[in-house]
């Protein structure tokens, strides 16, 4: 596996990491403003908790942005869109403050058959590359599992060669749809951000790139990637836990 750059930003509290990717996201958005003459400009969100204070301060705050500013979505759980369960609908307060045409926030569409869910957002992510759409800023997670995602196994990553979303059985007994490693090959801008208890040997993993890491795997196609990790959550589980 080639060497990947990452860059790699601690965190010494919770408030300052929320504080600092509600700034990012909001730079990324303000960019949009400007154009680039290309296709659309996109940004990807991801799901989970460790997102939502930034997603919400963002929310408040109310960036302008460009008209053609795209939303997507790294992965979704096969729920009813209005679920709480659902990564769209966790972004709803974001989406819905910045005033995007739904033409313009791709959601997975689970409302339809699994597999037909996974290849309709797939060939909606097709449709933005073809156009020449640029996929900036990119952000992901990192579970305790070492999943980024909804990539959990190294068959899932044997399952996305060629595609740009797939549909998965997820360990905890649900469904969901997934971006694929070809897909985030085309983000310009990769963004891991790290938050919450027994994520330390995960972290450990992906820092030393472990080619056992499916969150490394996922990104192998990158030239670089950041990791911006809240410090407890590098702190190793006290011994016999």
């Amino acid at each position: 596996m080639t060497v990947l750059k990452i860059d790699v930003r601690r965190f010494p509290t919770r408030s300052e990491l929320d504080t600092a990717l509600a700034d990012r996201l909001e730079r990324a958005i303000r960019a949009t403003a400007t154009g680039s003459g290309g296709g659309p400009p996109v940004i990807m969100l991801s799901g989970g908790h460790t997102p939502l204070p930034a997603y919400r301060e963002v929310a408040r705050r109310r960036p302008p942005h460009g008209d053609e500013l795209t939303i997507i979505f790294s992965d979704d759980r096969y729920v009813p869109a209005d679920a709480d369960a659902s990564n769209y609908h966790s972004t709803r307060p974001l989406i819905d403050a910045l005033g995007l045409p739904e033409s313009q926030v791709l959601r997975v569409r689970t409302e339809l058959p699994l597999e037909d869910a996974a290849r309709d957002y797939e060939s909606c992510l097709r449709t933005l590359l073809d156009a020449g759409a640029g996929i900036g800023l990119a952000l992901l997670g990192i579970g305790p599992d070492g999943h980024t995602a909804s990539l959990f196994r190294p068959e899932h990553l044997q399952q996305s060669r060629g595609r740009l979303a797939i549909a998965v059985q997820r360990p905890d007994g649900m469904q969901g749809i997934s971006v694929t490693p070809d897909f985030l090959a085309s983000a310009a801008e990769p963004l891991f951000v790290v938050a919450g208890a027994g994520k330390h040997d995960a972290i450990a993993a992906f820092i030393r790139q472990d080619p056992g890491s499916i969150a490394l795997r996922a990104v192998a196609g990158c030239p670089r990637v950041e990791l911006w990790i809240e410090r407890d959550s590098e702190l190793a589980p006290p011994a016999g836990k």
